[in-house]
């Protein structure tokens, strides 16, 4: 047994060191920072991102070990509180409600405080801390992620502590359920499967969702589950799966019509009749008159009314106000038309996108999605991770890119005023652009082959 040890040891040793030196940084991250010390964030966040990839060239076909240490790296939030985002509180504060038998899309904060004829477990800290925008709308989390609020804060105890620390298992068993599908499905498509890694280790990915509490892991989870499913030709669970993970975050939805071409007319109506019965029944619970008013009015807040780290959009603005125009009017005008863009864009794939191909429907979804993130007024660095994640099933690269990069608009958190630091946000663009265009280049064929995979 010594002498294994000390084999394993010798011949990976310089890995073995690494990963320590990952886990002593994370540790550090969840524990020892504040998201105001802009100047070790990116220190630690950098040199994580470094060992990643460092880690992934030295040990990619040491699955074992890749997996392991991955699950380490996320082991060590396990008992700190987020510290890059304050969204966990409204988690906590809508599972709460729900447990107490009241429909979180009718109620906001504010007025169950202002009421005082509901009390909250912890009522108090949780409406101080979420923060008065998020206090004075109703919830814009899907059904299915206020059930997993709710399951949250029922196994949580009425703790926030026990609460996150729910929350935070759920986040890390969907990622090992991303691991093993999503390796699965890079085989079916004839990839490396190390390729997973870039996923699992990412520190986009450890610090955003197992850290920060953010449920887009859950999301990835449920959407590549169903893919495999459909794959195997199982696409009535495959379907249930997808409604899952739009139930979780809307995000998916915007991918629905792309499977017409995949599925071909009378079985893409079947499927999609699966997939909006499930999110139907899913709904129907929370169903109120008010309910359908209250809900689109806080997911249009997102197109209208927030900015953080744009690119395209920041442009677009600082045009507008040479021009005379008042900034915020931009955001008003820009929003109503981001939608659009955005159907016209799916439309697009889903009419060039003409055999069933996975390839193609999978590189369909990583381009409609990449543009609307570069469109988008608002890019909080959790986002992009579904980017980050369809990325490892084509052969563009420069979304990891962007995962080592997006970390730059926390520097907005660096002063009081939470101004946005415009030539850091200049350098994450630019790179950007540079390896996109570079690579589109490159491959300036395979856009136009989707047809043909």
């Amino acid at each position: 047994m010594a002498s294994k040890v000390t084999s394993y040891w010798n011949l990976h040793r310089l890995p073995i060191l690494m990963s320590l030196a990952c886990i002593l940084f994370y540790t550090s991250f969840a524990y020892d920072l504040e998201r105001t010390d802009f100047t070790k964030l990116i220190s630690l966040y950098l040199a994580l991102f470094f060992l990643c990839y460092k880690l992934i060239q030295f040990e990619k076909w040491n699955f074992n070990f890749l997996l392991v240490i991955g699950i380490l790296f996320r082991m060590t939030f396990l008992f700190s509180e987020p510290n890059l985002s304050q969204d966990y509180f409204r988690f906590i504060w809508d599972g709460s409600l729900i447990i107490q038998g009241l429909n979180p899309y009718l109620f906001t904060p504010d007025s169950i405080m202002e009421s005082a004829t509901v009390l909250i477990p912890n009522g108090e800290i949780l409406h101080q801390n979420m923060g008065s925008l998020s206090a004075r709308n109703f919830s814009n989390y899907p059904p299915l992620n206020q059930i997993l609020f709710a399951l949250s804060a029922y196994a949580g105890g009425k703790t926030i502590v026990g609460t996150v620390l729910s929350m935070r298992t759920l986040i890390i068993l969907a990622d090992i359920g991303i691991y093993y599908f999503g390796k699965k499905l890079l085989r079916n498509l004839n990839k490396s499967p190390h390729l997973i890694f870039w996923y699992f280790l990412n520190p986009l990915v450890i610090i955003e969702l197992t850290g920060n509490l953010h449920f887009e892991g859950i999301m990835l989870f449920f959407f590549i589950w169903g893919l495999c499913l459909i794959v195997q030709n199982r696409w009535v669970l495959g379907g249930i799966l997808f409604a899952f993970s739009i139930l979780v975050k809307l995000i998916p939805l915007m991918f629905l019509p792309m499977f017409f071409a995949y599925f071909g007319f009378r079985k893409s109506l079947k499927f999609y009749f699966v997939v909006l019965s499930t999110i139907l029944l899913s709904a129907w619970p929370f169903y109120a008159p008010e309910f359908l008013d209250n809900y689109t009015h806080t997911v249009g807040l997102w197109f209208s009314n927030f900015e953080f780290n744009a690119g395209i959009f920041n442009v677009v603005k600082e045009i507008a106000v040479q021009c005379g125009v008042q900034s915020w009017k931009v955001i008003k005008v820009y929003g109503r038309f981001i939608p659009g863009i955005i159907i016209l864009m799916v439309s697009i794939f889903s009419v060039i996108n003409k055999k069933k191909s996975l390839n193609a429907l999978m590189l369909s979804m990583f381009w409609v999605l990449t543009v609307y993130y570069l469109l988008s007024s608002t890019v909080h660095p959790w986002y992009i991770i579904f980017v980050v994640f369809l990325s490892l099933y084509t052969d563009y690269k420069f979304p990891l890119v962007w995962s080592c990069l997006v970390f730059l608009s926390y520097a907005a958190y660096g002063n009081s005023s939470f101004e946005e630091n415009y030539i850091l946000l200049l350098i994450e663009y630019f790179v950007l652009f540079a390896i996109m265009v570079y690579e589109i280049f490159i491959k300036k064929g395979e856009l136009l082959s989707i047809q043909k995979n």
